[in-house]
């Protein structure tokens, strides 16, 4: 792997990212003076699905009329923001939880009088609470970025990803000759992060080494931190479509330098996007993932009237597995489509 010809598809990749690149407006929180009312359905947690989730709060509300006061409509929190949140009339006030590890916890530690559900970008996990349903919602993909123009490779093998976090690989020349001798400089996202968990388990790292850096907000590259010839950073492939293709980014929600790269298994090269779309063979890959909402199973399986405010929105015959705009605002927003959606994994 010859750094030239690196530099070359790195070049390539962002010019097609800045030509796809669109001004659009991405939602956050329940608009301005809005307060969803008690019997809502509201979201917190992971930062990955949380603009999805806004843009199917607006989509959905607007199906239901407006003098309808009695059918819960949906609203999502986003994962940053002042803090704490008031999610709903009369709910007890939350520090506003960050990540998907933070929102599973939010829903365990409340009742459906703060919190209803929580967007997780992993999947169940044996120390989870016993109880929830982890309900599908679309598929996605977690590949590795690195800046525009620097030192980073255009691809790198599973191996070497997991030697980098790993800290045994510290520098480019370790990895090829042909590179720079500057030291690596691995990022993780905050801790409760599903992107950081689902990465990790992805490339066989149960903890990471000592050099590497935590704290960034996930798949947000304008971080000054992230602004470094030598910084990997692992991303979501459909938030950076969202972000770029579909054009929703703020001053924040943004990939900044920040360009996704190759990963090779067992010697096949795998590309995460291709025709501004995540790829099929990277999708079905070890860094493909399904993205989730999680319930109370108590909740999911009742058949009062909250119980089928759930499952209208999130079951497998409901709105967002079965509509026409929830079908485009997940091709927006860079994710693909499930033939699970809507099927609850219990944990």
């Amino acid at each position: 792997m010859r750094k030239t010809a690196a530099k070359l598809l790195t070049v390539a990749a962002l010019a097609t990212s800045v030509a796809t690149v669109f001004s659009g407006t991405a939602v956050a929180d329940p608009a301005a003076g809005v307060t969803p009312a008690a019997q809502d359905i509201v979201g917190v947690g992971s930062d990955t699905t949380q603009v999805l989730l806004n843009q199917f709060s607006a989509d959905y509300n607007a199906t239901l009329p407006g003098t309808d006061t009695t059918t819960p409509r949906l609203y999502s929190w986003d994962a940053t923001g002042s803090s704490p949140i008031t999610t709903k009339t009369g709910a007890t006030p939350i520090a506003r939880p960050n990540g998907s590890g933070a929102g599973i916890k939010a829903l365990v530690a409340n009742t459906s009088a703060t919190v209803d559900f929580a967007r997780s970008s992993r999947a169940p996990q044996p120390t989870d609470a016993h109880g929830l349903d982890f309900v599908a919602l679309a598929k996605d993909a977690v590949t590795w970025s690195a800046k525009s123009g620097g030192d980073a490779p255009a691809q790198l093998t599973a191996d070497q990803l997991a030697a980098i976090y790993n800290c045994t690989t510290t520098t480019w020349n370790q990895i090829d000759p042909s590179l720079p001798a500057n030291t690596i400089k691995p990022f993780l996202p905050q801790a409760d992060s599903g992107t950081r968990a689902f990465f990790l388990g992805a490339i066989g790292v149960a903890t990471p080494g000592s050099c590497v850096a935590s704290g960034p907000e996930e798949n947000e590259g304008t971080d000054s931190r992230l602004n470094d010839p030598d910084v990997v950073f692992p991303y979501s492939v459909a938030h950076f479509l969202g972000q770029t293709v579909g054009g929703h980014t703020t001053t924040t929600d943004a990939p900044g330098n920040l360009t996704l790269r190759n990963i090779a298994v067992n010697g096949t090269v795998l590309t995460p996007v291709t025709n501004n779309v995540i790829d099929t063979n990277f999708a079905n890959s070890q860094f493909g993932r399904v993205v989730y909402n999680v319930v109370r199973d108590a909740e999911w399986t009742a058949t009062d009237p909250h119980g089928q405010a759930l499952q209208a929105i999130f079951g497998s015959s409901g709105w967002i597995c079965t509509s026409t705009a929830a079908a485009n605002d997940l091709a927006s927003y860079g994710f693909l489509a499930t033939p699970a959606c809507g099927v609850a994994t219990l944990t």
